[in-house]
């Protein structure tokens, strides 16, 4: 019995269950969160077809498989085990709750475990960046053999709260997809907070744009709270921002072709949308994101508040004299890594702050840090280096706190955070 037992363990692990385990295959959804480093699958929700007020005894064993058939994917990342951490009831979107009829596995997740993530990265004749790949899992209830191997769904908290299906014709033929999110009505005016994506999160799926780098965060309850309550607008490129006419890269260099489109949506987003407070609209973006961030600064310096700027990728070399002063007024925010090795910051941050300094500017602060680090303390803390160009993790997260010297920034003599500093900003 127990050769048996192994026997049909091993099968359903392997993806080669028998037609009698199958026919009793039971269905699953998969929960998706963003997290510093990434998505990651950190949840699998069960429909156990009866009423439970407690999780089963014994344990559960997690196969997942990655396919997609847009790049190939490494052997190791293509499948594998998942390490369940812990189980409790649910109802059907993951929610704990005293009794229902839906099991949540919580899994272990981490910037190492790529078996975890539903995204792929890769850049090809069918793809430039990240992307979302078929995830599926087998799993098994070990003491009963109860399998569950038919996905029906996705869940997303967070980015699941934004409107996914928004689509703007800047120019005939061609159209920009982007996320919305609107707070509880009531209370006044709000302000608006727009984040524009890395180079990797381009193209017409804007859950692509709120989860490769966790930019749903935005529309969490504790940054949420800061404004009471914000839209948040995540514009998706085409292609990258940073896409110059013809083809490839500039660097401020030469014009883009994407900003007057977007500042086009961003003008029809607000008209559309009267419960906005046009004095307090926010722009801020990571890389490819900072540097089309600042080119809307430079093109229109009175319409926004405010702008927070990471890992900037805006050649300073490119920024005129008379650029820096007629932006010199505009409070902005920049955070960087001196170990960024795509950005370099003596190539574009810290030159446009100094100048910026130089120029007059009272409201323009700077966090450099020495690295990215695991500011979770889960993978070791301060010893722990993600690659420099992530300094869009301290934006996020909201843990960006001190200026260029070291010390903190302050608003009315009171430290604060640079979402804190944020909500402060108006025209």
């Amino acid at each position: 019995m127990k050769q048996i037992k192994l026997l049909l363990i091993l099968a359903i692990l392997t993806g080669t269950s028998g037609t009698i385990l199958a026919q009793n295959a039971g269905n699953y959804k998969i929960l998706v969160e963003g997290f510093d480093w990434g998505p990651a699958v950190n949840k699998v929700v069960l429909e156990m077809g009866e009423t439970l007020s407690e999780p089963p005894t014994g344990d559960f064993s997690v196969h997942a498989t990655r396919t997609t058939d847009l790049a190939e994917i490494p052997e190791a990342m293509a499948a594998g085990p998942r390490t369940v951490l812990s189980t409790y009831v649910s109802d059907a979107n993951g929610n704990r709750v005293a009794a229902g009829s839906h099991l949540t596995l919580v899994l272990a997740v981490g910037p190492q475990m790529p078996i975890g993530s539903p995204f792929q990265y890769a850049q090809n004749e069918k793809v430039r960046g990240n992307f979302w790949v078929d995830y599926r899992v087998a799993v098994t209830h070990l003491p009963t053999l109860r399998t569950w191997t038919e996905k029906t769904g996705r869940i997303m908290p967070l980015a699941d709260s934004f409107d996914l299906e928004g689509s703007f014709q800047y120019a005939p033929g061609k159209s920009m997809s982007y996320a919305a999110f609107s707070p509880a009505a009531g209370g006044g005016k709000k302000p608006l907070i727009i984040w524009l994506h890395g180079g990797g999160e381009g193209g017409t799926d804007p859950t692509v744009a709120l989860l490769g780098n966790r930019a749903a965060n935005y529309a969490s309850p504790d940054i949420q709270v800061l404004f009471g309550g914000a839209y948040v607008l995540v514009p998706q490129a085409p292609t990258f921002w940073m896409n110059r006419e013809g083809g490839g890269y500039t660097r401020g260099d030469v014009e883009d072709i994407y900003n007057e489109g977007l500042m086009d949506l961003i003008k029809a987003y607000v008209a559309d949308n009267p419960g906005i407070d046009p004095d307090r609209i926010y722009v801020g973006g990571c890389s490819n994101g900072g540097y089309m961030s600042l080119k809307l600064l430079l093109k229109d310096p009175d319409y926004f508040a405010a702008a927070f700027i990471s890992a900037l990728a805006y050649h300073a070399e490119y920024v005129t004299d008379a650029q820096i002063r007629s932006i010199r007024k505009v409070p902005i925010w920049f955070i960087h890594s001196k170990d960024d090795p795509v950005t370099l910051p003596e190539e574009t941050a810290v030159p446009i702050y100094n100048r910026l300094l130089e120029a007059g500017a009272r409201n323009v602060h700077f966090s450099y840090y020495d690295h990215v680090t695991d500011i979770t303390n889960q993978y070791g803390g301060e010893g722990f280096h993600y690659s420099g160009h992530w300094s869009w993790i301290y934006s996020h997260a909201n843990v960006a706190r001190q200026d260029f010297d070291g010390g903190p920034v302050l608003v009315n003599g009171r430290p604060v955070t640079v979402m804190e500093w944020l909500a402060a900003q108006e025209n």
